[in-house]
């Protein structure tokens, strides 16, 4: 018995933004009962992939889904790993393996994972920001700003990318023009939020 799952990562804007990190991965994990990314490159709109995968591959998923909200990670971790075995070709598995690894402090093969989800659709906006979290707690800024701004390229008006690089500018690169260009940008996508006017303030009075 085999199951036709497609994952589409159009959420929302209002809805990605009201997210946390790992809450926005898990939202999009959870979809996939109609869950998988098919290949994204920069030259054109992310088209959905359906893909079939086993009945015991997306029951499998949904319980690993279940140990993260749990925060039993060793188990989401070993029952990850027989999911990416028996099926490469979606990036959703190899995002949670990563944030699982990340979670146990295991940021080796957490790094891995995420380039893993990489592989399997290039420019992930999920995957990437993962990743550039992960490299800029490491001290690889100049790594982060690429993983980011390439992402961008593809998604740019991914919430949490915008933010992420702005962040990344201000207070790891030392570069004020850079982040408030990016938080003035996150603002055009959500101006409720109080918390990145504020920095918004401050750049101009430091800018300036």
């Amino acid at each position: 018995m085999r199951t036709v799952l497609s994952l589409s990562l159009s959420l929302s804007l209002p809805r990605v933004a009201r997210l946390g990190k790992l809450g926005l991965v898990l939202v999009l994990l959870q979809l996939l009962a109609a869950c998988a990314s098919g290949p994204q490159t920069a030259r054109g709109p992310v088209n959905p992939l359906d893909v079939k995968v086993s009945g015991s591959v997306n029951r499998d998923f949904t319980a690993a889904v279940e140990y993260l909200q749990g925060e039993r990670y060793p188990e989401a971790i070993a029952l990850l790993q027989t999911v990416v075995e028996r099926e490469q070709r979606l990036s959703a598995p190899y995002v949670n393996l990563g944030i699982a690894y990340y979670r146990t402090g295991d940021e080796k093969h957490a790094e891995e994972s995420f380039l893993e989800a990489l592989r399997a659709a290039p420019l992930d906006p999920v995957a990437s920001n993962e990743l550039g979290v992960l490299y800029r707690r490491q001290g690889r800024f100049e790594e982060a700003r690429v993983t980011y701004s390439k992402s961008l390229q593809l998604h740019p008006d991914n919430l949490p990318l915008i933010k992420n690089l702005g962040i990344l500018c201000d207070l790891y690169l030392q570069e004020p023009n850079c982040a408030l260009a990016q938080f003035e940008r996150y603002l055009q996508y959500q101006s409720d939020d109080a918390k990145v006017a504020i920095w918004v303030t401050d750049l101009k009075r430091r800018v300036n």
